[in-house]
């Protein structure tokens, strides 16, 4: 049953995605985790998938459980659902009634005959800007996912990427702590550069890596400078 529509804060988020971290052994359970996360901490969520770019298919390293791994499963038969359109697109993907589909027909027809799940969402992970999986959510509840209960998921879909990110380079626990707490001064580093030159998250993405390879500084290093920087200026 779906879960109250309560929306967490990013802080709350981010401590608890911290736990995660600091309890996980391999990077099968980093993935693990972060799917059992998306259903405690994502208002609506009942089940949860993870989908790695492998070459030019789709692997699912983790799954909430036995229906987000089927529902998986059915996106890579009919080349259609979450994971596949948020490969495409930086834009969170959304069908809040999989039984009147505006998105993926052929999914959705297949997903309410065949599971409990109505309404899904997907979000693209990036490694060093490049496209390389989705975070997947589903609800059992028609409408219960919606703009608004997307913002939470994108939290957690940004620190899938960071953990994604440092597993792909066999990074350490301790550095993929490091990146949870360096990612969210990133985040507000690139809005306040869109915000400042009008540009597109990537964008601004661009200029801050750009920007911290001219000066020889890491750019987790740079966002701070960037945000301090801000924060001088409207004090």
């Amino acid at each position: 049953m779906a879960k109250p529509h309560e929306l967490a804060e990013p802080t709350a988020i981010f401590a608890a995605l911290a736990e995660i971290l600091y309890s996980a052994a391999d990077s099968a359970e980093v993935y693990a985790a972060i799917c059992s996360a998306a259903v405690e901490l994502v208002p609506g969520c009942d089940h949860a998938s993870l989908m790695l770019r492998q070459g030019n298919s789709t692997v699912t390293v983790a799954a909430s459980d036995d229906f987000a791994a089927f529902a998986d499963d059915l996106e890579r038969a009919t080349g259609e659902g979450p994971c596949i359109d948020a490969l495409e697109t930086e834009t969170p993907q959304l069908e809040p009634d999989l039984r009147s589909p505006t998105l993926w027909t052929e999914f959705a027809r297949k997903a309410v005959s065949e599971t409990p799940i109505r309404s899904a969402m997907g979000f693209r992970l990036l490694v060093d800007r490049r496209k390389l999986g989705a975070l997947n959510l589903f609800s059992d509840m028609p409408g219960a996912f919606s703009e608004e209960m997307a913002d939470p998921a994108i939290v957690l879909a940004s620190f899938a990427s960071v953990a994604v990110t440092a597993l792909s380079r066999g990074e350490n626990s301790e550095s993929l702590r490091k990146g949870l707490t360096n990612s969210r001064e990133i985040g507000q580093a690139i809005g306040l550069l869109m915000a400042l030159h009008q540009v597109s998250d990537d964008e601004a993405f661009a200029a801050l890596v750009q920007t911290s390879q001219n000066m020889n500084v890491k750019v987790a290093e740079l966002a701070h400078k960037v945000v301090a920087e801000h924060r001088s200026t409207c004090d």
